[in-house]
């Protein structure tokens, strides 16, 4: 049997499935339950989440997530000795899960225990960087996007953005290689896996980004970022690659046909 409950969102859930195991239903008999509950909509909304899985055979099917109230609510009419077994054991799961989640919270300087105190610091300080890697990416966001007013700013916007990737192919290059160069050239750092240009780059109009909001299967929620680069970015590298003496394919081309 599978944990009964479970951590998302930082709140203790269960889901239908779990529950069709453990009170012995069919599946579809507690999503019709769920269903039929004719709770209001908000408390339908805040307690009842509609989800999917995928069977054995690859074939996604509905399931809903529920909160320990939209559960309570759901069993309320489930009777028989077993069933009261499990209502209980629900519950002490419910709340055991809530005491873990309030723990798993404290600051680490409130720890008494040196270890786990060292351990949530480090926590703490990976939730610390990656704010400061999202603050930082939003504001290279905010530096693109400043109106351009030179007309050679105008004359070089283009609406066709590539990717890193994109541009080291026609160099005969990795996207690995390429950024391991801007890093080199001080265009770009590193911080949590996550290259980012340095200030005095963000208003040049080289890139443009979008932040992605990415949803573990933890519950955790983190941010990643999406860099392109436009014509103008491109023509930026070219010139630091020209620099360094690496030729683009099509030049290198060129130059055999002679």
């Amino acid at each position: 049997m599978n944990q009964l409950v479970f951590v998302q969102n930082k709140q203790p859930v269960t889901d239908s499935l779990t529950v069709a195991e453990v009170f012995g239903k069919d599946h579809k008999r507690v999503l019709q339950d769920i269903r039929e509950l004719g709770c209001s909509e908000e408390f339908g909304r805040h307690n009842f989440v509609l989800s999917s899985y995928n069977t054995s055979q690859n074939k996604e099917l509905p399931k809903y997530i529920m909160t320990q109230d939209g559960f309570t609510l759901l069993v309320m009419g489930y009777t028989g000795q077993k069933a009261m077994e499990f209502k209980e054991k629900y519950i002490a799961e419910f709340n055991q899960m809530r005491k873990e989640i309030r723990l798993s919270n404290r600051p680490s300087y409130e720890i008494d225990d040196p270890v786990q105190r060292a351990q949530r610091w480090i926590e703490e300080e990976k939730r610390r960087r990656a704010l400061e890697t999202e603050n930082l990416m939003l504001e290279q966001r905010v530096a693109e996007y400043e109106p351009k007013v030179t007309y050679l700013d105008q004359i070089l916007q283009s609406t066709d953005t590539v990717t890193i990737t994109q541009i080291a192919k026609d160099y005969g290059l990795t996207g690995q290689e390429l950024n391991k160069i801007l890093n080199e050239e001080k265009v770009q750092y590193k911080q949590n896996d996550q290259w980012l240009l340095y200030k005095k780059y963000h208003a040049y109009g080289y890139t443009k980004s979008q932040t992605i909001d990415v949803l573990h299967n933890s519950g955790q929620r983190s941010v990643k970022m999406n860099t392109r680069w436009t014509q103008k970015g491109r023509l930026f590298i070219h010139e630091l690659l020209t620099k360094r003496g690496i030729v683009a394919n099509l030049d290198r081309e060129l130059e055999k046909a002679k």
